[in-house]
């Protein structure tokens, strides 16, 4: 038998893959969104917004802040709109939320209005033949400031803050999705902050017995109840910092002059100097919100302690008494309305007579049968 050799040839170039990891295809994805940010600032009115606190709508070249966004785009416009540097921007600005405000948008080419930002880089693109990228999702989130109302600048929506609103454009801006509950993110940093809700499990306080869900929730509560040392929400002229961010709103008001913060209600006339209270109003007040029911009968309510001076009357439990005459109640508002006669407190004095009464019922009873009055 005959031996045949078989010689493999070792000089054939061998096919390469390169594999792209999700770091890199998020840097490239940021560069590309980082130069249709420099064709957009270069070639129409918007403008960048850097931040929005109680100061104003910070510029993002310089240290300066506006109440009013419209001077804050005329600033830019004349201060910052050259090539030098919105060409040394970094695309490290799209790991954080880049806001852009996009008032009367128009294109500074040929001076068309556009009102939309997607349709002003398909413009810049097809008729300027601009470099603009359109396969990537886009980080760059529009503002509009052109009603006296705060309205998202995708679908009208109306919102009472700027903060409200931000956290709104998440929605039309989703490019990180949570892989837990599907709610999208602008950025992936965001995405990573939001994931740390989902972890479970318990997480015991070790300075008192509170219990939570997940450690991103015990971290908050360690530092609003404990740390009092790490409250984040520092003031902005001064070292001062509060564990809440409203309180450091009304100190800037009141310490530094700070434009007042009235936060208007959309159903009604009311306003608010904070969002919680404006919030808790529009759940209670106007959306009827009543998650906590009475287990003995049908009635529900807003807030736990409204249930609980409720199930006063299902146990009878009176655990309030007076001090003078020993006699309890089962609610402290009870009480509380009790001692004015003790105290001789006639509040409610009727308009056409001017007799005076302890309570509230008297008074109206009075002013029914003595005065025809429907009160």
């Amino acid at each position: 038998m005959k031996t045949i050799k078989i010689e493999r040839k070792t000089d054939v170039p061998r096919v390469q893959l390169k594999l792209v990891t999700r770091k890199q295809r998020r840097l490239s994805d940021n560069k590309k969104n980082q130069e249709n940010l420099m064709h957009i600032l270069l070639n129409s009115n918007a403008s960048p917004i850097r931040n929005k606190d109680s100061l104003g709508y910070g510029c993002a070249f310089c240290s300066e802040q506006f109440v009013d966004p419209k001077n804050l785009k005329r600033h830019f416009l004349s201060e910052h709109q050259s090539d030098r540097l919105i060409k040394l921007m970094s695309s490290k600005l799209f790991e954080h939320v880049v806001k852009l405000d996009i008032t009367y948008l128009h294109c500074s080419l040929c001076d068309k209005k556009i009102p939309h930002l997607d349709e002003l880089m398909v413009h810049l693109k097809t008729e300027h033949r601009k470099d603009l990228h359109t396969d990537i999702k886009s980080s760059i989130v529009p503002f509009s400031f052109d009603t006296p109302q705060l309205q998202c600048a995708v679908c009208k929506i109306e919102y009472s803050n700027f903060k409200l609103l931000q956290e709104h454009m998440n929605s039309h801006f989703g490019n990180h999705i949570c892989a837990m509950c599907g709610v999208g993110f602008v950025t992936e940093r965001l995405l990573t902050t939001h994931m740390k809700r989902h972890k479970t499990g318990e997480y015991k306080c070790e300075d008192c017995d509170k219990v939570f869900d997940n450690e991103e929730k015990l971290k908050e509560h360690q530092k609003r109840s404990h740390l009092g040392h790490n409250k984040r929400n520092k003031c902005l002229i001064c070292e001062e910092r509060f564990v809440d961010y409203w309180k450091k709103v009304e100190h800037m008001v009141e310490i530094h002059g700070a434009p007042p913060v009235v936060l208007k209600c959309q159903a009604c006339d009311r306003t608010f100097r904070n969002q919680r209270a404006l919030s808790r109003h529009t759940k209670k007040d106007h959306l009827m919100e009543r998650k906590n029911k009475c287990p003995e009968c049908d009635m529900r309510f807003f807030s736990k302690s409204s249930l609980q001076r409720h199930m006063a009357k299902h146990t009878g439990l009176r655990q309030f008494s007076c001090d003078v005459c020993f006699k309890s109640y089962g609610r402290k508002n009870t009480l509380r309305e009790h001692m004015r006669i003790h105290a001789d407190d006639r509040r409610f004095a009727c308009i056409h007579c001017g007799q005076a009464f302890v309570q509230k019922c008297s008074w109206r009873s009075h002013m029914r049968s003595k005065h025809g009055d429907d009160v």
